[in-house]
């Protein structure tokens, strides 16, 4: 004897092997054993065999019209066996009857199951609307099998080209494009990326770099919402100074100046003077809103997207020729050994006498030039005791280092002479070394007054945001610890506060500092233990990651982009480690198959292969090791 029964919505026959009230023992036809209730059992048979009854039923069941069938069903609920009695006039067999019943249940659009092989016909109306979805589904599926073979041979429909974008950011994996277009990507083996850009959704590379990073962080554009400006800070007094600020052609946030003053032969006191849009950027305001978004400004090749609207940095950057209030640390200190005697905090008004610019000056500012009396030096007087006291502030750093700082690698400045969004736009690479003699006087300055500020914080109680590095980690938090590389005892981001937010929030607290004293910790923007400091700490270093991942992705986009325009076929390269080498011609590090086991800093002679625009990834071969130099 054998049994048509139901298993997790599959039908199975099988032989009984032995049988009780409630449950049954049967035997498959390769002899496995298994125990099913009794409640699960459509009905019982002696022929044919059980896999022959379910290829004959199912072949039956095939052949039925559900049509047919739907029409001659009693309109109220009924057993599936008695049906088939009515079905075909006359006792079925259990072939026929296993078929009525695969019949029915194969067909769920026109009969609804109500139990154990029962089964109730589909009102009319409700027939009718599910016959109509499953013609709209069976549609869709044709036209999203159709999309796919279109981009499987190369061809980009148009409901995909509308939304390309979103593909590759926040695709809706429920709609129809994107399981077309997740089809084409697995059957020709790609990435989306690829697929796209080979069915030219972009016109090359560069676009969908740069539109992918803009869906993901800017969906609304980079623009800013109107917003008011406020004019804070023009009762503030006029600061005596002769200050000039030092940047790139390219920048227009203009964050900081400096000024000297001589006071005898081996003291000066150093103005170091930072741009105060704390002062109309209140905690919890608009504009404070827009810049917590963004965090930072976004630099990369011939671009920039910015922090804060445009308004606010042309009324706070520190332009020259017009006055601008300003946060300025006055520190009076030793030349001969950079002691610092005394410092002052002063909230003010400047008027910067010139915007110097490195491209214009690096060339004559030299060392040797800074170092003799008698050589030629545009502003000498300004810049020949900053200079001074800039190495002794560096050697006292040293000391607490306990070694030199390294700053002799050279960095590459990206300039495009074309629109930043073609990708045949000339880019030329400016070499400028770290150690350059600008460079480390501002950025001696911009150290000083970081460490000063966050000890004036850290004095009064104000909580700020400091950057520490212990025991060689690198992090952020709200305690003033010692950053070891930099050798200061406490170190907050404060000099840039246009451009970074951290920055700015320093602003704020140091303004309350440097008026209430004290005091300062009961009024300052944020009040000791404030959590909210740690969700920015959180907020910032994520969104700076992001902006220096897509930074890191622009260089090396343009760099691969210069590599040809060179027509190099032939580079150096230094080694780095294993199969790691840095371009001894540009900002860029990749990896050689192939590279022979050699000492970190060897050099390399490898032939260029190509370039992969969208991977970012250079194919180089190993040549020959470099000679020695003489």
């Amino acid at each position: 004897m054998y049994v048509l029964y139901e298993e997790s919505g599959n039908f199975k026959a099988e032989k009984i092997f032995s049988q009780g009230e409630s449950s049954l023992q049967v035997e498959s036809e390769s002899g496995k054993r298994s125990k099913i209730k009794a409640a699960t059992v459509l009905f019982q048979f002696e022929q044919p065999a059980p896999a022959q009854l379910l290829a004959q039923a199912r072949e039956q069941a095939a052949k039925m019209e559900v049509d047919f069938l739907w029409e001659c069903a009693p309109q109220e609920e009924f057993e599936a066996a008695t049906f088939a009695q009515d079905y075909y006039g006359r006792p079925p067999d259990a072939v026929e009857k296993a078929a009525v019943i695969f019949a029915l249940n194969d067909a769920p659009a026109y009969f609804h199951r109500r139990g154990k092989g029962r089964y109730r016909p589909a009102p009319p109306d409700i027939l009718a609307a599910a016959l109509a979805a499953i013609e709209k589904k069976r549609k869709q599926a044709e036209q999203q099998q159709e999309w796919t073979q279109q981009m499987v041979q190369g061809k980009l429909p148009e409901a995909i080209a509308e939304v390309a974008q979103s593909l590759l950011v926040r695709p809706d994996k429920n709609s129809m494009q994107w399981k077309a277009f997740d089809a084409a990507v697995e059957q020709t083996h790609s990435t989306p990326e690829r697929l796209l850009l080979r069915l030219g959704a972009w016109p090359h590379a560069l676009a969908l770099h740069r539109q992918r990073f803009l869906a993901s962080n800017f969906p609304k554009g980079t623009g800013f919402p109107a917003v008011e400006i406020p004019a804070a800070g023009d009762e503030l007094p006029l600061a005596e100074v002769e200050a000039y600020s030092v940047d790139d052609s390219s920048t227009s946030e203009i964050d900081d100046a400096l000024s000297v003053r001589q006071i005898d032969a081996d003291t000066v006191q150093v103005g170091i003077h930072i741009a105060a849009p704390g002062l109309a950027i209140l905690r919890g305001g608009e504009l404070d809103n827009i810049a917590r978004e963004r965090m930072s400004t976004v630099y990369f090749p011939g671009e920039k997207i910015t922090m804060l609207p445009d308004a606010l940095i042309a009324r706070y950057s520190l332009d020259a020729g017009s006055p601008r209030p300003a946060l300025s640390l006055y520190v009076t200190a030793r030349l001969s050994d950079g002691e610092v005697l005394q410092h002052e905090t002063r909230i003010e008004r400047i008027q910067v006498a010139q915007n110097l610019r490195h491209d214009e000056l690096d060339g004559a500012i030299t060392e040797a030039a800074l170092d003799d009396p008698d050589a030629a030096l545009p502003h000498a007087q300004w810049l020949r005791p900053l200079w001074r006291l800039a190495l002794a502030l560096s050697a006292r750093r040293d000391a607490v280092r306990g070694k030199p700082e390294n700053n002799n690698r050279v960095e590459y400045s990206f300039r495009l002479d074309g629109p930043p969004t073609d990708p045949d736009t000339p880019v030329q690479l400016v070499p400028r070394r770290r150690n350059a003699p600008l460079d480390r006087l501002v950025a001696e300055y911009m150290i000083l007054a970081n460490n000063l500020w966050g000890g004036l914080l850290a004095q009064h109680g104000v909580p700020g945001i400091y950057r520490s590095q212990q025991a060689g980690r690198v992090r952020m938090s709200t305690q003033a610890l010692p950053h070891e590389a930099i050798g200061v005892p406490q170190y907050a981001w404060s000099t840039s506060p246009l451009r970074r937010y951290v920055d700015l929030v320093n602003q704020w607290q140091i303004l309350a500092a440097a008026e209430h004293g004290v005091s300062a910790r009961l009024v300052a923007p944020f009040k000791p233990r404030d959590a909210d400091l740690l969700a920015i700490i959180g907020a910032f270093d994520s969104q700076y990651a992001t902006w220096n991942e897509f930074q890191n992705a622009m260089e090396r986009y343009w760099c691969l982009r210069w590599l040809q325009q060179q027509g190099l076929r032939r580079v150096q390269a230094a080694v780095l480690r294993d199969d790691l080498v840095r371009l001894a011609c540009a900002p860029f590090v990749t990896r050689v198959a192939g590279l022979p086991e050699l000492e970190r800093g060897q050099i390399v002679t490898l032939e260029i292969m190509g370039c992969d625009e969208l991977a970012l990834e250079l194919d180089c071969r190993y040549l020959e090791l470099a000679p020695a130099a003489a």
